[in-house]
């Protein structure tokens, strides 16, 4: 059996994105921090674990990225998760009865319109979605409400006050599945690369000029510092096409040759997207 770490408790939206990728049967195992997540995969064997990358409103979860350089382990495959957030309180608890309401900084972000339409109301920062609905049952806070799953509701026992509060309904949350042991599909394939270059004029735009030589379709750039070098950049891709592709391997031997640092992440299926 499939043991996968996500971060968060039990309703998380990580948790949807698990059950969702890796099925029903998986055991699935939650952690408190992003750094657990990937010290569970990096066990190897049954062991996976799965990531929060991006959002389509808030953009990318930089310390997964940071985190993904750091360890060795691989993307195995990607999962979009469409979110929606509700507004969850103990039963009998009305609208008017709230006065806090706890959630992930993201998702009180994302749900920003509504909640500064609740007079009086105090939006309070919480380390998880689903944490905040636990911490709600387990202290029968009468006067508070938080945002979270509708699994998260289900599984604290919490009625739904307003359901789909989010500003943007075109809300959606991209997750990578990480595996200490890479399988590299044939094809209908993401690849996502991190390489540095030298400082000097031009660098980048040969790097990238690489990919477009080939015809590879390059999907997303991001720029992160790279530590212990200030002032200089590591630049993560992802692109369309597969390890086993003979034009996307060419690439790669060009892009060492002109770039001071390459690594491979992942090579894996274009994922599918699915209801939060």
């Amino acid at each position: 059996m499939l043991s996968i770490a996500f971060q968060g408790e039990p309703g998380a939206f990580s948790e949807l994105a698990a059950r969702a990728f890796f099925g029903a049967k998986a055991r699935l195992v939650p952690k408190e921090h992003f750094e657990d997540v990937f010290r569970f995969a990096a066990r190897g064997g049954s062991y996976r674990g799965i990531i929060p990358i991006e959002n389509s409103v808030f953009g990318s979860v930089h310390q997964n990225y940071d985190l993904l350089l750091g360890s060795r382990l691989s993307i195995i495959g990607e999962i979009t998760l469409r979110i929606h957030h509700h507004l969850m309180a103990l039963r009998g608890v009305r609208l008017k009865d709230v006065k806090f309401v706890f959630s992930h900084p993201q998702a009180l972000g994302q749900c920003e319109e509504f909640l500064r339409s609740l007079k009086g109301v105090r939006r309070i920062a919480y380390y998880d979605t689903a944490g905040a609905a636990k911490m709600i049952r387990e202290e029968e806070r009468t006067n508070a409400a938080a945002v979270a799953s509708l699994q998260s509701a289900r599984s604290y026992k919490l009625q739904i006050l307003r359901r789909n509060i989010e500003r943007n309904h075109h809300n959606y949350t991209r997750f990578l599945c990480l595996s200490r042991s890479a399988d590299i599909p044939a094809s209908q394939s993401k690849t996502s690369i991190v390489f540095a270059t030298r400082n000097i004029p031009g660098a980048l735009f040969k790097a990238l000029a690489i990919f477009a030589l080939r015809d590879v379709n390059l999907l997303k750039i991001e720029s992160r510092p790279h530590v212990g070098k200030p002032w200089e950049y590591l630049f993560y891709l992802d692109v369309l096409g597969s390890l086993r592709e003979e034009k996307l391997v060419r690439a790669l031997e060009h892009l060492q040759e002109v770039s001071t640092f390459t690594r491979v992440l992942g090579s894996y299926p274009v994922g599918r997207t699915v209801e939060g």
